[in-house]
């Protein structure tokens, strides 16, 4: 394995990119979709069972971590990879999400954020200096540079000022970042919906240099549309040979759309979280398996889907499972969502390696539209 970072893009089709990401842990096939292990667990399911899925890299989260059981414990214990039994690539991001979504329990100033803990209230610091320190204690071979984005709508001088803050602090996240090799650091784009204030930053980022580079300040209340009309100009502003990373994204017609304007890598509590509560992605739609209308039947989910749940259980189980509470309802919704999202991306690595990627879209919308099968 190669013990640097580096990046080969080997197909296009359109904006579409088919590569690879190499790192001393393995490859990352791209696109590629990162489960959440928030606190160094994908909910409800096994290490294992996630790489069984296909999955290449997981995302754990830089804030849940310094906070319990902290980034310290993780490094005395070996890292985060031997911590959580997965020892394929990881992904931090740098907590600069909560300052976002944890705006009750924070106040940001040029040096950072300081957070009241909402476990116990315990009053802790993180800055772009911090958050390097916190993301090289957990061992991550991905680490995102400390950015703030506000929630849209919102007014341009907010964003403005959030923009040109992200940027001083990505400076910053970079030199206490230093020479790591095997490990990447990957700037992040923000400017919200506004076109001069993503060239603005894009450029900021150029110029301070990163591995790869994420779009950020998406997927956090302007809706699709205006989500997709910000991608189809955003990925062009970044470099063509550094994979690109578009944070927080999303249900399977996002992430569709999201490739189709030229990003790599994505991430989204989506599929384990759904799975949780009934909610299960096919390749017809979506399917809520707490309706009645599946308690007496017989068919898998997906009669086209190999994993456990579709292979081996009945709607009816799953229904009976979820609305008696028990956890293999979690585990088994989990796997087969997870199952489904990488099957999205292998199918569309395979149409941008064979020039057909506008068919598999369309093919991937018209089945979709059918919606779920007739009850028997």
């Amino acid at each position: 394995m190669t013990q640097r970072f580096s990046f080969s893009l080997h197909a296009t089709d359109g904006k579409a990119r088919l590569g690879t990401i190499s790192t001393p842990r393995g490859d990352i096939r791209t696109p590629a979709f990162m489960p959440v292990g928030t606190a160094a667990t994908v909910k409800a399911m096994l290490p294992e069972s996630v790489a069984a899925t296909g999955a290449d890299i997981l995302l754990g989260n830089t804030y849940h971590l310094m906070l319990r059981p902290t980034a310290e414990r993780i490094d005395r214990l070996g890292g985060l990879h031997r911590f959580m039994n997965w020892e394929r690539p990881i992904l931090t991001d740098s907590g600069g999400f909560q300052v976002m979504s944890l705006a009750g329990l924070r106040k940001l100033t040029e040096k950072g954020v300081t957070f009241k803990s909402h476990i116990d209230g315990s009053r802790h610091e993180l800055t772009p200096e911090r958050s390097m320190e916190i993301q090289r204690l957990l061992g991550s071979d991905i680490v995102m540079c400390f950015d703030e984005c506000p929630a849209l709508p919102a007014d341009r001088d907010r964003i403005a000022d959030s923009m040109r803050l992200s940027m001083r602090w990505a400076a910053r996240s970079k030199e206490a970042f230093g020479d790591r090799p095997g490990h990447a650091l990957f700037g992040i784009m923000q400017g919200g919906l506004e076109r001069d204030f993503r060239e603005e930053s894009a450029a900021a980022l150029r110029e301070i240099g990163f591995d790869g580079y994420a779009i950020g300040g998406l997927a956090v209340g302007e809706g699709q549309e205006a989500m997709f009309d910000t991608l189809n100009y955003a990925p062009d502003l970044l470099p063509q040979d550094k994979p690109r990373y578009l944070m927080g994204v999303g249900k399977p017609d996002d992430i569709v759309g999201a490739v189709k304007r030229g990003v790599d890598m994505m991430d989204c509590v989506l599929p384990s979280r759904s799975g949780r509560t009934g909610q299960v992605f096919t390749r017809r739609g979506v399917v809520n398996i707490k309706n009645a209308r599946h308690a007496d039947d017989p068919r898998p989910l997906d009669e086209a889907c190999t994993c456990p749940a579709c292979r081996s259980y009945s709607r009816a189980y799953l229904h009976h499972v979820f609305r008696a509470n028990e956890m293999i309802s979690g585990m088994l919704l989990t796997w087969h969502n997870l199952h489904y999202f990488q099957e999205i991306m292998q199918g569309m690595r395979d149409a941008i390696a064979e020039a057909r990627f506008d068919a598999w879209e369309a093919d991937f919308h018209a089945t979709r539209a059918l919606g779920d099968i007739e009850p028997v």
